[in-house]
């Protein structure tokens, strides 16, 4: 039974880095149909933009932040740290910042998974939307603190609302798809070990 717990872990594991390859491929393709990344230098809204110059949502970041709050055991911290330092070195944003961000805010949502087990899905959205705002105006801050050139506010505004709007998508996603929801308080798996 321990083995098939970490078999599950590993496969899940393995669709996230694939899923996650997937995303990141696309946004390398020069045909300007993903979006801008946080901390990413741009000129003009045709590039990196989609719908009339409207930056693609973050939904790796969505997706990864979901997965957090519904199964925090199956997205070990290291891999998430590795998979977006690595996408800051492929999408030449400062190295290690947004990886760092996007650590310290699935750590945080972690920490609080007992709590947020019994949340409704509007007050979980509610922090959600928090913790990206703080996300995105940290690194926004971060990086003119440091006069590293980044979008416009306006195009990183737009991206943000874009990520928080594509939330609700990846939930759902995961929940029907993936089959990843969040264990009722007190819920164990087969070996008695809780969720």
């Amino acid at each position: 039974m321990v083995e098939r717990r970490q078999t599950q872990r590993l496969a899940y594991v393995m669709l996230y880095l694939g899923i996650a390859a997937v995303i990141t491929f696309f946004r390398l393709l020069p045909i300007g149909g993903y979006g801008v990344s946080p901390g990413a230098e741009s000129d003009d809204l045709g590039n990196g933009a989609w719908l009339a110059g409207f930056p693609m949502p973050d939904i790796l970041l969505c997706l990864t932040l979901a997965w957090v709050v519904r199964r925090p055991d199956m997205l070990p911290a290291p891999v998430i740290m590795g998979y977006f330092l690595l996408e800051d070195l492929l999408l030449m944003r400062p190295p290690g910042l947004w990886a760092l961000i996007v650590l310290l805010a699935s750590e945080f949502l972690r920490a609080r998974t007992e709590q947020m087990r019994g949340y409704a899905f509007w007050l979980e959205y509610m922090v959600i939307f928090i913790v990206l705002a703080i996300m995105f105006f940290a690194n926004r801050a971060i990086l003119a603190i440091v006069m590293v050139p980044q979008a416009p506010l306006g195009l990183s505004l737009q991206l943000f609302l874009g990520t928080v709007l594509a939330y609700p998508a990846m939930v759902a996603l995961s929940h029907y798809v993936f089959g990843l929801r969040k264990p009722a308080t007190g819920e164990v798996d087969a070996l008695g070990q809780k969720l």
